[in-house]
């Protein structure tokens, strides 16, 4: 059985991940920074997955079809 790690910031529909950027100080100075997906749990058929947000709602919108 494969273990899986509870941590990561993954969505487990369509794999959306972190992204990096800049941090910008008011005198304009870059910083790299990370941008964290929005991950959420949701039991969907007894079974407990991360998704990200707009995976959640596409899967509301194709529910109400």
């Amino acid at each position: 059985m494969e273990r899986m790690n509870m941590s990561q910031k993954k969505c487990q529909m369509c794999d959306k991940t972190a992204r990096t950027g800049n941090k910008r100080s008011h005198s304009n100075i870059a910083t790299r920074r990370r941008f964290g997906a929005n991950i959420q749990t949701k039991k969907i058929e007894g079974k407990t997955i991360r998704l990200c947000t707009s995976c959640i709602r596409t899967l509301a919108k194709q529910e109400t079809k």
